[in-house]
C-alpha cells in the first residue's frame, strides 16, 4: 500500500509523538517540533527510508525507537501515518533514517489530528448559559450533577470527536463530553467541553443524529493522553492484522 501512494523523492514532515511523563514539569518537556525531509527509499509496505532531516547545515539525529507522525506530500494528496525509527546509517555518503510503520497509511485533506475509528461510550449534554459564560472568563463552573444523555463516539482525535446520539444539538452549541479511556493500562476519565461543528440526521436511523465536535480549551496533558491512546490502539490493530 505504501508504494502505491508514496514515491521516492516525495516531501515528508515528521512530528514527534510525545510520550507522557506527567511527573515532569512543563518547562522541561520537549516540544513537538516538525522536521521536513524527503523519501529516500521504500523497502516494503512496513518499512521506509528517509533522508535524515537537517536544520541549516546540521544533521538532526532523531533517536532510535523514537515515534513520529509522518505526513507525506504525495503526487495525489497528503497521506499520514505513525512510524518508529529503527535505525540510522550512511548509504553512499547519504545519511538515512530507517522507519517501521506503526499505523496504516491514511489520506487526509489538510493538516489535522490523526482520527481513530472506534465505538466508545460517552455521555453528553448542552452547557447552560452561565457555564458558557464562566468559560469565557477563564473559569470552570461546570455543574457535574446535571443529567447526561448516552452517546457513542465513532471516531476520536486530539482535536475533537464524532459521535451519534438521539439528541439533536444545534451547530455552534457548546456541550459537555464525558468518556473514559485506558492509557498505558490506566483507566482515565475525561470531562471535556466541545463546540458542535455539525449535526446531521443519520440515514435510515430515525431520531439518531451524528455530531462533529471540536474541543474547547482542552488541557495540553489531556490532549496528549488522547493522542497516545489513539496511537496505542492503532498499533494494537496493526499487530492483529499482521497476526502478531
Amino acid at each position: 500500500m505504501l508504494s502505491k501512494y508514496v514515491n521516492v523523492g516525495n516531501r515528508v514532515e515528521l512530528q514527534s509523538v510525545k510520550h507522557l511523563n506527567l511527573g515532569v514539569p512543563d518547562s522541561s518537556r520537549e516540544e513537538r517540533k516538525v522536521y521536513s525531509t524527503k523519501v529516500y527509499d521504500i523497502i516494503s509496505d512496513e518499512r521506509i527510508e528517509l533522508l535524515m532531516p537537517m536544520e541549516q547545515t546540521k544533521l538532526i539525529l532523531l533517536p532510535v525507537d523514537g515515534e513520529y507522525e509522518l505526513c507525506f506530500y504525495a503526487d495525489n494528496g497528503l497521506y499520514q501515518c505513525v512510524a518508529k525509527v529503527i535505525d540510522r546509517y550512511r548509504d553512499n555518503n547519504v545519511y538515512v533514517l530507517a522507519l517501521e510503520l506503526l499505523t496504516n497509511l491514511r489520506k487526509f485533506q489538510r493538516r489535522e489530528y490523526y482520527r481513530f475509528s472506534c465505538a466508545l461510550e460517552m455521555n453528553s449534554r448542552e452547557l447552560l448559559k452561565e457555564e458558557i459564560e464562566s468559560l469565557d472568563h477563564n473559569r470552570n463552573l461546570l455543574q457535574p450533577e446535571l443529567p447526561l444523555k448516552r452517546s457513542v463516539i465513532v471516531d476520536i482525535s486530539g482535536g475533537g470527536l464524532r459521535f451519534v446520539s438521539t439528541l439533536a444539538y444545534e451547530k455552534g452549541s457548546m456541550i459537555l463530553c464525558n468518556y473514559d479511556l485506558v492509557v498505558d493500562d490506566v483507566p482515565r476519565h475525561y470531562s471535556l467541553v466541545g463546540k458542535v461543528l455539525s449535526s446531521t440526521p443519520v440515514e435510515n436511523k430515525p431520531g439518531v443524529y451524528e455530531h462533529r465536535v471540536q474541543y474547547v480549551n482542552v488541557d495540553v496533558d489531556k490532549r496528549e493522553e488522547i493522542i497516545k491512546y489513539i496511537f496505542n490502539e492503532e498499533r494494537k490493530n496493526r499487530h492483529k492484522e499482521k497476526g502478531l
